[in-house]
């Protein structure tokens, strides 16, 4: 069983500021957006320019920041949030929702449409792949830091790893399931997945390649889109099977966690969009 690394969450020490591996995770998403989104405009594929791309960014990063934050106050912790409701600006002690965000992009993307006066699905069709690169390093950053770790799984499997962090979840899981009482005492803990590196390698890398190799000719005005909407969904529906449910939530209806009700709609949504897509125009 593989012991996780238990890095330092802190990249950078300067002083009273510390720079922490997970805010640089998404420094190199958006420095990769803006990459490969040049890339893309100087092959002549796009109706983008670099200037337009920078702008988009700024919109992208306030959709992110802040739709991801209320998306955790609503989705996760509502009442809590409610309570004490000034909390929510302390974002500094975690507490971000991909599917906040993903509104929240969805909000910057049709504001910059309309700002350009271009169609929101050209937009979109532009952003969706260079997105699951931002995701992959997000990843990454979870698993750096420790966090989101997956269910527990028996110690002997090749994917089986140890988290510290995990201490008082697998103290929980081991007082009620008195089966796993023997491998807790032997190992001081309990084998988990680690799940973050599965959505790193299927919303992140994955996704990407699909994506990217998908929209490397002209298509239908929102295919891409839709591509995205199925494959995110999808792959995040299958991750969350390996990942531990948030421990205030637990498994909700037909033993589905929040994230998969959440793709669902994702899932459905992107089946619809792509089959108004089969009548539409090729998009640029």
């Amino acid at each position: 069983m593989i012991i996780h690394p238990q890095y330092d969450p802190v990249a950078i020490n300067l002083g009273p500021l510390a720079v922490h591996w997970y805010g640089l995770m998404y420094m190199v998403g958006f420095l990769l957006f803006v990459l490969f989104g040049n890339r893309r405009i100087r092959a002549g594929r796009s109706f983008m320019t670099s200037k337009m791309l920078d702008d988009l960014l700024f919109y992208g990063v306030l959709g992110v920041v802040l739709g991801g934050r209320l998306g955790y106050v609503l989705f996760y912790k509502p009442g809590e949030y409610l309570s004490h409701p000034l909390d929510i600006l302390r974002v500094w002690q975690g507490g971000m929702s991909f599917h906040g965000g993903f509104l929240g992009v969805l909000l910057a993307m049709w504001l910059f449409a309309r700002r350009h006066g271009r169609s929101f699905w050209d937009v979109a069709d532009f952003v969706a792949p260079l997105v699951p690169l931002g995701l992959a390093f997000g990843r990454i950053g979870n698993f750096i830091n420790g966090e989101l770790w997956g269910r527990v799984t028996r110690p002997d499997a090749p994917w089986a790893m140890l988290f510290p962090q995990a201490q008082q979840a697998d103290r929980a899981w081991a007082a009620t399931h008195p089966e796993w009482v023997d491998t807790y005492v032997k190992y001081g803990g309990l084998a988990r997945h680690p799940s973050q590196l599965y959505e790193f390698a299927l919303e992140g890398l994955t996704l990407f390649f699909i994506l990217w190799g998908y929209s490397a000719k002209p298509r239908r005005r929102a295919s891409i889109s839709a591509l995205f909407l199925i494959g995110y969904g999808a792959f995040r529906f299958l991750a969350e099977f390996t990942r531990e449910p948030d421990d205030f939530l637990g498994l909700l209806a037909a033993n589905l966690s929040m994230g998969q009700w959440l793709s669902l709609p994702m899932i459905v949504a992107g089946l619809a969009l792509w089959a108004w897509s089969r009548r539409q125009p090729l998009g640029d």
